[in-house]
This record gives structure tokens, C-alpha cells and sequence, in this order.
């Protein structure tokens, strides 16, 4: 099998990358290499044969065309999107051009090449996108996002996915294009981009400054370690049904206050300080404009259907996040120069 993963610089898309280079799949990384992306991410495959790289924008739709005849893909993975919600705040314009008319161009670039080679019953276009479409869930544990939540993005990048999602489908319903969809929860882990909110809370802490938790802390996240979202995604691009979309989550809702003071205990234990307590420095910031209460998903088609569900609890994640970033220094200094990286984005309204 080969598969074009778009974004495969990314956090999620390296993920995804290594795990099927791993498993003898041909891959091809088309990324245009935009501020989060970083090739360091796919330094322990780019030499595998298995493995090609195309610096490309998909705004650009000749470059779409020519790799796709080139490559010869039997399915497209979709991850290349601007993610940032606080840089969505600040820059829209960023996000509708890259999260809907890039997936526009691809999407049409993909049913060109579909068409021109007789309509495959083995292509898939895989669409991944954020549980962020369906807006804020109250903080009520028997509510949850499913596959059949009405959209109610709050935000202009979760506006910028939904619009997205609906492209795929209508591709798929007035074209027939073989498309799969997937919504999925806030993702962690190794290479996380340094803005986020854990690697931003792991860095400030080691580095001795504040930890910056919005409003009060009581906004909930359902948190799913990527290793784990990347098996699930490869299963769903092989053995999902055509047109069908699945919901992808962790299982492991946490505040985002008690997700900070569980990353500040594991600090104490893997890198105590000379005195004091990581905790000691969460300092309470102004709320993000907009900023959802709770989001959490329901998994139980991917579960019933596909047999998927998460290996890693949030304990053994954040573990094993920590250590990542504790050992690899050298990775994530390099990225805090970047645009904006250390900067409070998002306080505009």
C-alpha cells in the first residue's frame, strides 16, 4: 500500500508517517514546511526507501496534480491544516485559505486522479479533522460528541475544519469520490509542537517561568496520546466504510488545571527542584475570547466497528511525554525562535 499523507511534518502527520513506514507501507510526505512543521520529526525514516518527501503547498494545486500522477498513491491521508486555535484569533485569514481552500484544491486534485485512473475500488481519501466542529459541551459527564453531533464550531479554525469536513462529504455524495472521515480529541505526546499546552507547560517549568493556565482551569479536554491516534487512523484509511465517519478519543477527561498539576508532579519526581514545587509557578491568565467549556468523544463505533480503542491511559502518556521532553532538549529549543512561539496569541476579540 501506498499512501501521500499530507502535513507529515506535523505533530499528528509524523506520527502516522513513522508508524506506517514501520509497518512496509510506501509513503509520501507533502508538507509546505510552515512554521510547525519540523523534518526533524521524520529523521528516523527519511532515508528508508519506503519514503519520499515533496516539499509542496496544497493551496497549490498543479503541484497536487503532478504529485499525485507521479507517486501513485492508493490513499490520501489529509492532516496538513493550520491548527493553532489562539493564532486562528489573531489570524483567520491563515486558516480559511490553508484548512478550506487547501482541502478544496486537494480534494478536487484527488478526484482528477481517481477519475483518470478508471475509479479504483481501492482508493480512499482519508479525512482527518477535530472534535473542536461540534462547539462546547457542558460540563455534564453523560454528554458526549458522536458521530452524529450537530456542527457548532466557535472558533475560526474549528470553523475552518467543519467547512472542510462538509467539502469532503459533498465530494463523496455528488461525486461518489471514496472519502472516510475522522473527528478526534485533543492529541499529546512526543513532538508536540511547543506552543500547545502541555509541551508549553513542561517547557516553562524546567525553564523556571510561569505556567500560564486560562481563566480558572475548569475547561475540560478529552486528551489522546498520538501514537495511539495514529493507529487508529491507519486502521480507519484500510477497514473503514466508505463514507462513514468515526470519532476518535481518548477516554481520559481532565481540566485543564488538574492536567498542569499532573505534569508539575511528574516534573517533582523526574526533575525535582533545588526548592519548591513546579506548582509553584501556575500563574491564572485572562480566558481565551470564546473558549469551550468541555469537549469529550464517544468512541464506540470505532471501538464496535474497527475493534479500536486507546492503549496508553493519560498517566502513562504524560509520563512518557515528560521524558520526551526532558530528553530531547535539543529538538524543541531549536523551535522557540520560530514565529511567535512564546508569545500570549489569541487575547484579541
Amino acid at each position: 500500500m501506498k499512501v501521500l499523507i499530507t502535513g507529515g511534518a506535523g505533530f499528528i502527520g509524523s506520527a502516522v508517517m513513522r508508524k506506517a513506514v514501520a509497518r512496509g507501507h510506501g509513503v509520501i510526505n507533502l508538507d509546505a514546511l510552515t512554521y510547525a512543521a519540523c523534518l526533524e520529526n521524520v529523521a528516523s525514516v527519511e532515508h528508508d526507501p519506503l519514503y519520499h518527501f515533496e516539499h509542496a503547498d496544497i493551496r497549490n494545486r498543479a503541484a497536487l496534480d503532478r504529485i499525485l500522477v507521479q507517486h501513485q498513491p492508493d490513499i490520501i491521508m489529509h492532516l496538513a491544516a493550520e491548527s493553532h486555535v489562539d493564532r486562528s484569533i489573531d489570524g483567520p485569514s491563515d486558516f480559511i485559505e490553508t484548512n478550506v481552500t487547501g482541502t478544496f484544491n486537494l480534494l478536487e486534485a484527488a478526484r482528477a486522479y481517481w477519475v483518470g485512473k478508471d475509479r479504483p475500488a481501492s482508493f480512499r481519501f482519508h479525512h482527518i479533522s477535530t472534535d473542536e466542529v461540534f462547539g462546547s459541551l457542558p460540563q455534564n459527564p453523560e454528554q458526549r460528541f458522536t458521530e452524529t453531533t450537530s456542527y457548532d464550531p466557535r472558533s475560526p479554525y474549528s470553523a475552518s475544519k467543519a467547512a472542510s469536513d462538509h467539502l469532503v462529504r459533498a465530494w463523496h455524495e455528488t461525486y461518489g469520490l471514496p472519502v472516510v472521515l475522522t473527528n478526534c480529541s485533543n492529541n499529546y505526546g512526543p513532538y508536540h509542537f511547543p506552543e500547545k499546552l502541555i509541551p508549553l507547560t513542561i517547557i516553562n517549568a524546567i525553564e523556571g517561568k510561569p505556567l500560564p493556565i486560562y481563566g480558572d482551569g475548569s475547561n475540560i479536554r478529552d486528551w489522546l496520546f498520538v501514537e495511539d491516534h495514529a493507529e487508529a487512523l491507519l486502521l480507519v484509511a484500510e477497514k473503514g466504510a466508505l463514507g462513514r465517519t468515526y470519532a476518535i478519543g481518548g477516554e481520559n477527561e481532565r481540566t485543564n488545571l488538574e492536567l498542569v498539576h499532573s505534569l508539575c508532579a511528574i516534573l517533582d519526581q523526574m526533575r525535582p527542584k533545588v526548592s519548591g514545587h513546579y506548582m509553584d509557578q501556575i500563574e491564572f491568565v485572562p480566558d481565551r475570547p470564546g473558549h469551550d467549556a468541555r469537549y469529550s468523544i464517544d468512541p464506540s463505533r470505532i471501538r464496535n466497528e474497527l475493534g479500536w480503542r486507546p492503549s496508553v491511559t493519560v498517566e502513562e502518556g504524560l509520563k512518557k511525554t515528560v521524558d520526551w521532553y526532558l530528553t530531547n532538549e535539543d529538538w524543541w529549543r531549536k523551535l522557540l525562535s520560530r514565529h511567535d512561539v512564546s508569545k500570549r496569541l489569541g487575547v484579541s476579540s
